[in-house]
């Protein structure tokens, strides 16, 4: 019996009620996604779920009374052993080792969609992250968001969320010729103006420039300018694009600020808000009132000098946002950026939206490694291209995935460059190829998936690792609805912790001369279900699902 299937069965038992006058609730009010999940001590039953607390305020009802009459009506289903009303109003379910075993075949005919649910379906989120100025190549400090956010996206989209990556591209303002200059005087030979890019990769981008404007050098600086600024920019992000691409992280839109400044969306921005009420000016200034919203000051958006500040283009891009039909607008910033989260609030209130439901910002804190080298080429920082040559991505991606984003984190490159179970990567990537290893084997000795008697799972560890593999479609929804991919990959370590007693204690193939048996072709679709459910995984956190190593 799957989680889908006693949550439907649930469902089905509380409409009978209602019908039956029993429960006195419009049967509107029943979910169609009963959520069931293991309870923490298998003592409990096999399954528990609230929703008597859930519904029964609703029905007029002790919430022990409304669990009452669901337990009468669940312990008829065909699989169920037993009903037991806990605490407030619990309910915890057993089912017998048939309907248990059930899920491991399940699992398998479900493949790469099992774990995948309904949570969020008709969420429609643009989420942006790393959007890293295209004057330099991705560092550390923009690893754990692409790392992160990449997942999140994963989860969200497993959960059912239609979700667009985007990649604000921070190509307009000062910075941008600054850009310009230091690649333009490295051309010619010159030091890098103060202020200016150093590093090895500007002398590079310099390169490609010339690749495409041989006659560059023979320019004037002014006419020199706005053409290395293009070509190196143009270089610049295709260095970014194909170091996401080999971190596995890919962006649905890329979307330039340059764009809002030459289109006009910053002043037409002005202009809508100026209707909305919340634009006013002073000091020869345009302001938008963001205070009115819980921001700690007003904000300039258009200087005296007639310049419009980032914060302009911070609003007309959630206006963009807003337009392109994103209803929930997801941010992941930076820890230098906590002052933002209120300005951000804001402009979605001052726009009409509701600042609690159509925009999270979340922050992530700093990640180190230790004993990571500058980078020569980029001269001051630890790029994210020399981690992945150095550690690998799969380890790099598994380690930041794990923790919180809000935890400062310091990643050990002596234990993930390990090949023991101290590694996490290493243990649950391990976990997966162990059993792919299994099936071979099974293959070997003639054991395949011609039968399957769930009720001949009984062995403790494949109880316990039935119970594993049957949370992971919650584990994966709760990860969707905290935006917290560390959950999966905890549990995926739990899993393979689970697989690893069991392939110790069961065999899936006959030893020496022992006949092939039901047993053994049960035990390799349960060996089948949890390679599925530890790829599922992996594959949310953006890490390879090895068959061998």
């Amino acid at each position: 019996m799957t989680p889908e299937e006693l949550s439907a069965a649930i469902s089905s038992c509380l409409k009978d009620a209602i019908a039956a006058g029993d429960i006195a609730l419009d049967p509107s009010a029943v979910p169609g996604d009963v959520r069931v999940e293991r309870p923490k001590n298998r003592e409990h039953g096999d399954w528990a779920t609230n929703i008597a607390m859930q519904l029964a305020k609703k029905a007029g009802m002790n919430p022990r009374e409304f669990a009452g009459i669901l337990s009468s009506r669940l312990q008829e289903i065909n699989g169920v052993t037993g009903v037991d009303i806990a605490g407030p109003g619990f309910l915890n379910i057993t089912v017998d080792a048939a309907a248990a075993g059930a899920l491991a075949k399940a699992i398998v005919e479900a493949g790469s969609t099992y774990g995948t649910n309904q949570a969020l379906d008709g969420h429609v989120i643009n989420m942006e992250f790393v959007s890293a100025n295209p004057t330099g190549p991705l560092h550390i400090g923009h690893t754990r968001w692409a790392a992160l956010g990449d997942s999140i996206a994963r989860v969200l989209r497993a959960s059912g969320a239609d979700v667009t990556a985007e990649y604000y591209i921070n190509d307009a303002g000062n910075q941008m010729n600054v850009f310009a200059n230091s690649v333009l005087s490295r051309l010619h030979g010159r030091d890098v103006p103060e202020g200016g890019y150093p590093g090895q990769y500007i002398a590079d981008l310099g390169e490609e420039v010339l690749k495409a404007h041989p006659d560059v050098r023979e320019l004037t600086d002014e006419a020199a300018l706005p053409v290395i600024r293009h070509a190196a920019y143009q270089a610049q992000m295709a260095d970014i694009k194909t170091t996401l691409a080999e971190f596995d992280v890919t962006f649905d839109v890329y979307f330039s600020e340059q764009d809002l400044h030459e289109g006009g969306a910053i002043e037409a921005a002005v202009a809508r808000l100026r209707e909305q009420g919340h634009v006013f000016d002073d000091g020869g200034a345009v302001w938008l009132r963001t205070t009115d919203f819980g921001d700690d000051k007003d904000r300039v958006m258009i200087r005296a000098n007639g310049e419009p500040t980032y914060f302009a283009a911070d609003a007309a891009y959630y206006l963009s946002k807003k337009d392109r039909g994103f209803v929930e607008k997801i941010y992941l910033l930076g820890a230098d950026h906590h002052g933002y989260i209120n300005r951000l609030k804001a402009i979605a209130a001052c726009a009409g939206d509701d600042p609690e439901k159509n925009i999270e910002v979340l922050i992530g804190q700093l990640v180190s490694v230790n004993g990571a080298k500058l980078s020569k080429r980029a001269g001051n920082i630890i790029e994210l291209k020399d981690l992945i040559e150095w550690l690998g991505k799969d380890a790099v991606r598994y380690s930041l995935a794990r923790f919180p984003a809000d935890s400062p984190l310091t990643l050990d490159p002596e234990l993930l460059k390990k090949n023991s179970n101290e590694n996490p990567v290493f243990y649950v990537q391990y976990a997966h190829a162990r059993s792919r290893g299994a099936a071979r084997n099974a293959a070997e000795a003639g054991v395949d998936r011609s039968a399957f008697d769930g009720s001949l799972l009984e062995h403790a560890t494949e109880n316990e690792l039935l119970s594993y593999l049957g949370s992971y479609p919650s584990i994966v929804a709760k990860a969707a609805e905290f935006r917290e991919p560390h959950r999966v990959a905890r549990h995926l370590e739990t899993i393979a912790g689970a697989y690893h007693r069991w392939y110790d204690a069961c065999r899936v193939s006959p030893q020496g001369d022992d006949p092939v048996t039901d047993t053994n072709r049960t035990r390799l679709w349960l060996n089948d279900a949890t390679s599925q459910v530890l790829a599922n995984g992996l594959d949310l956190l953006g890490v390879s699902a090895p068959e061998r190593m």
